[in-house]
């Protein structure tokens, strides 16, 4: 099954530019394949704001996001993996979303998540339909 990261990003990105807000990205800066200016990296991470009045060519695929951008007068193509997004989120109420590891990790041949063939015994509730 594919990441639904990408397909999240996409909708949340839309969401914070249909209420007329501002949309910034958290990117790990660590990642391979991230190029992004690493003068305004700060702890291996950066935020990129990618509304369309500071971006130009914004494309969010299913693998990476890119664009063109300026910062300090200077144009750079911006590229992210998907993988390298944190979260994204709307600078004028930090609402959005955060993404985590696991949402890209694959599940296990058993599909059951957990890799041994087991599932844990879970403490929480459950539901059922009595009648």
């Amino acid at each position: 099954m594919t990441s639904s990261r990408p397909y999240l990003l996409r909708a949340v990105y839309d969401w914070i530019v249909d209420n007329d807000l501002t949309p910034y990205m958290l990117v790990n800066a660590t990642l391979d394949n991230v190029a992004v200016p690493s003068e305004y990296v700060s702890n291996g991470k950066i935020i990129l704001n990618v509304a369309p009045g500071a971006v130009q060519g914004l494309e969010m695929s299913n693998d990476n996001v890119h664009f063109n951008a300026r910062f300090s007068g200077k144009a750079m193509l911006v590229h992210v993996p998907i993988v390298a997004v944190m979260a994204i989120y709307a600078k004028e109420n930090g609402r959005g979303m955060v993404f985590s590891e696991e949402d890209d990790m694959p599940p296990s041949p058993n599909n059951d998540n957990y890799g041994d063939g087991e599932k844990p015994k879970s403490k929480q509730p459950t539901l059922r339909v009595v009648k």
